[in-house]
């Protein structure tokens, strides 16, 4: 039987970045669903059909042929046979998936691709709904969150990083509101599992969210 740890949260929490870690120092696949989303997220903005346009999505929807492979260990996402990886991180992208992720044919779409992935494999699965809809029976089940400020200055730190201008009061404007749309769609909000324990990653480094949540996993596994 495989081993599922379900990693939720709100945008810029550091889910990905610990699943990531995570997964390496357990010998597991991580999973990056936000990636899924965003590569639908960009056919459609290349495409040029707009965000509320739920009819326009609904339909393309089947134009969309998301493949996750993995290449020494890392998760590469393919739109239409094509690698995107590196183009998943723009801000535009990151809103459009979050605008987009609220569609129900979008969902049905993915989610079956993710419980696929988990069903015959150890896998730690990061996103809004993983513990609450995508894999409700995970044995260990995490809700990561920080504070706005705090998500807003690391998501500030890492495009000036990269060298791309970008407003710290913008970007929190923009956190706040994909939190709202995510945890107040229709379908599959952000919300926490009633059986997952909450981190809080604000104060913490990121080796110590890690081994706050392998602990959490050793406990778990031990009993």
């Amino acid at each position: 039987m495989s081993i599922n740890i379900a990693i939720d949260g709100p945008a810029g929490a550091g889910k990905s970045t610990i699943a990531r870690i995570l997964a390496k120092e357990l010998s597991f696949i991580y999973v990056d669903t936000g990636a899924m989303y965003r590569t639908m997220a960009l056919y459609f903005f290349e495409a040029g059909i707009a965000a509320e346009d739920e009819a326009a999505i609904s339909s393309a929807c089947g134009n969309v042929a998301v493949t996750i492979v993995y290449e020494k260990g890392e998760q590469q996402v393919l739109l239409n046979g094509e690698n995107v990886t590196g183009k998943l991180r723009t801000e535009q992208v990151g809103n459009m998936a979050s605008a987009i992720s609220v569609y129900p044919k979008v969902r049905e779409k993915l989610v079956v691709l993710q419980q696929k992935l988990a069903e015959d494999t150890d896998v730690i699965m990061d996103g809004r709904d993983i513990g609450t809809c995508v894999l409700p029976n995970a044995q260990i089940k995490i809700y990561l969150t920080a504070s706005v400020e705090t998500r807003a200055k690391r998501r500030y730190e890492e495009l000036t990083a990269k060298g791309q201008s970008c407003e710290l009061a913008k970007i929190a404007r923009d956190i706040r509101e994909r939190d709202a749309r995510d945890m107040n769609r229709p379908v599959s909000p952000l919300r926490q599992a009633e059986d997952a324990v909450t981190v809080d990653t604000s104060d913490l480094t990121i080796e110590e969210v890690v081994s706050v949540i392998r602990n959490i996993y050793e406990e778990k596994i031990q009993k």
